[in-house]
């Protein structure tokens, strides 16, 4: 696909999606063989001075960014990311999952699941968005996990940042056409091609899913702008079917099906909710949109915590709606809402809510697209992945090459692999990463090699072990017995001690300049938790396909995102000894820390 044009260093105009071998490897270590086998033979150095190099602000915000060539454009503003966050997050997993966990896992319950998830998603949201104001560019948590804890880390987290976007927009695109199928009075199967002698899980492709996937990236790829604009009046749309649903659900409401709320207890509840987490995943990516938002200082919060507060008081009465309109265990798996209307004898109101759903899932994708691209752009411009992917395009300002790339994997993904292993694998990878957020703003605010005393470094390593032990401890003791109390007589007061101690006894290294998150350590900590917790709640099929996922990643690392990495530090650490400090940089980046980012008199 050959859409803009590049400058090359020779000053050959290239198409935007082509390539040359050095827009992949142009580091040192694969100009030879040679020099492959001797990058190989030093991988130990490396890989230390890797694990203990942590980037800083300064580097994200000005040196790693000039990498891209183009500037993204500064178009966005607050109600612009809370529409995002609106339009990224309510999609398939209120519209397919909810009668799914009904149905398997809580029963009428599954509201108070999404309570739970809800909760967790919003302590992961005042994490985020405490490092987008102060880090704003697009690399969002790989970013973030950069500066505070090292290259290693943060490659790991973009590994499986990069996974949970595959997965979540596949995950997605299958429910299209799920949910097309029904406004088309057709069973999905009638729009998948069966293959039978594949196994069931991989073996129904669905062509529709890659057609969906296809149109929105064309979008994505096309103008952020454009794609705030379409989002916002699908999101709109969207709004008024889901009025539509809960009033006229509500309507035809039978209050017994509320008279056994718990059939499967609390451990069924818990269960759902880590199932249901996947239906709070996207909010990440608006803040990868801080590099083209004019005020990152005021509109991050306002955008982020505020479309997160009313998404999750929207999934409680939607599915407080559903459940009060038919028995949990007649819910359907594919298309409850639909179905249910049909189930009280509101036919023709299920062409409503399929299109609906179909429009809320269609700015899961358009988001998602968005999101997934800006990250591994900014993990490109490191050179953990080739350079190549870090170009944005100087006619769109949107980086065109990483967005076709990851629409090529996720429609890959799509076109073969059920639902429910999606959901399952979207689920831990998110909660891993929202995990490390959490633990990084509790490092980025009580550690600093020019301020922290050794005695104080020793204090916050054994507190941020006790926390997170703490919560390893309760998710084993939930996920191995139901009634047993011991474990938890014991983890509760751990964390509570080591989350006390860190606030006692630590001092603060760092505040935050212009937005911080409330109440730290509770917050954080209490995040590390939940999110831990709600891990020891997901199959275990599910963690070795994650564990292979792990295990590729580290391979790919060692032998070659860590020498191209590697090279690149090290260039460009000689060049800025070599010509000394640009005033111009330090002026931009002061520009930054002071929440100086000045909107454009056109603008105002």
């Amino acid at each position: 696909m050959a859409v803009g044009e590049v400058v090359d260093g020779g000053g050959v105009r290239r198409r935007g999606c082509t390539f040359q071998k050095n827009d992949f490897f142009p580091e040192e270590s694969f100009k030879s063989w040679e020099n492959y086998g001797k990058s190989v033979m030093e991988t130990p150095y490396r890989l230390k001075d890797r694990l203990l190099k942590r980037s800083s602000d300064h580097a994200e915000l000005v040196e790693i960014k000039a990498r891209s060539g183009n500037e993204m454009k500064k178009t966005l503003n607050w109600w612009d990311l809370m529409w995002f966050g609106m339009g990224a997050v309510i999609g398939s997993g209120i519209f397919v999952l909810t009668g799914l966990e009904a149905r398997q896992e809580a029963g009428p319950a599954v509201v108070l699941s999404f309570v739970i998830s809800g909760i967790s998603a919003l302590l992961s949201v005042f994490c985020y968005t405490e490092f987008a104001v102060e880090i704003p560019v697009a690399g969002g948590s790989f970013a973030y996990l950069r500066v505070e804890l090292g290259d290693f880390v943060a490659f790991i987290a973009a590994g499986n940042i990069l996974f949970e976007y595959i997965i979540g927009n596949a995950a997605v695109a299958r429910s299209w056409t799920s949910y097309f199928a029904t406004l088309c009075n057709k069973n999905p199967d009638d729009f998948r091609i069966i293959v039978h002698n594949m196994n069931p899980d991989y073996g129904h492709l669905d062509p529709i899913a890659i057609a969906a996937l296809v149109a929105i990236t064309a979008l994505a790829v096309y103008s952020t702008k454009g794609s705030s604009i379409f989002n916002y009046i699908a999101t709109l749309l969207h709004m008024a079917v889901i009025i539509f649903i809960v009033i006229a659900g509500l309507i035809k409401a039978k209050p017994e099906n509320f008279n056994d709320f718990t059939p499967f207890g609390l451990h069924g509840m818990v269960n759902a909710s880590a199932v249901l987490f996947f239906a709070y995943v996207g909010f990440d990516a608006v803040s990868t949109m801080a590099e083209e938002t004019k005020n990152p200082g005021r509109d991050i919060p306002i955008g982020l915590v505020g479309s997160m507060t009313i998404t999750t008081i929207i999934y409680c009465l939607l599915a407080a709606t559903l459940c009060l309109m038919q028995n949990y265990k007649e819910l359907n798996v594919d298309a409850p809402f639909s179905v249910a209307f049909s189930a009280v004898g509101m036919d023709w109101a299920k062409y409503i809510v399929s299109l609906g759903a179909l429009k809320g899932m269609t700015t899961v994708l358009l988001v998602g697209a968005v999101g997934q691209a800006r990250y591994l752009t900014h993990i490109a411009r490191t050179h953990m992945m080739p350079p190549w992917f870090a170009h944005v395009d100087e006619r769109t300002g949107t980086p065109m090459n990483a967005t076709i790339s990851m629409l090529a994997a996720t429609a890959i993904v799509a076109f073969f692999t059920d639902l429910g292993i999606l959901s399952n694998l979207l689920s831990i990878a998110t909660l891993f990463i929202f995990s490390l957020v959490a633990l990084a703003l509790l490092v980025r605010r009580y550690y600093s090699s020019e301020v922290t005393t050794k005695g104080n470094q020793v204090n916050l390593i054994v507190c941020l072990v006790l926390i997170i032990g703490s919560s390893i401890g309760l998710s084993a003791s939930w996920a191995n017995s139901e009634h047993g109390w011991i474990g938890y007589a014991i983890f509760v007061p751990l964390w509570f001690l080591g989350t006390g101690a860190l606030w006692l006894f630590v001092p603060m290294a760092k505040k935050p300049k212009l937005w911080g998150v409330p109440l730290v350590p509770w917050l954080p900590s209490l995040s590390i938790a939940i999110n831990i917790f709600l891990l020891g709640s997901i199959d275990r099929k599910s963690y070795i396909r994650f564990a292979i996922w792990t295990g590729f990643l580290l391979v790919y690392y060692v032998l070659l995102g860590l020498h191209a990495s590697y090279d690149t530090a090290k260039e460009f650490d000689q060049s800025k000894h070599s010509s000394g400090s640009d005033p111009e940089v330090e002026k931009q980046l002061n520009k930054v820390e002071q929440g100086a980012v000045k909107q454009d008199s056109s603008d105002a």
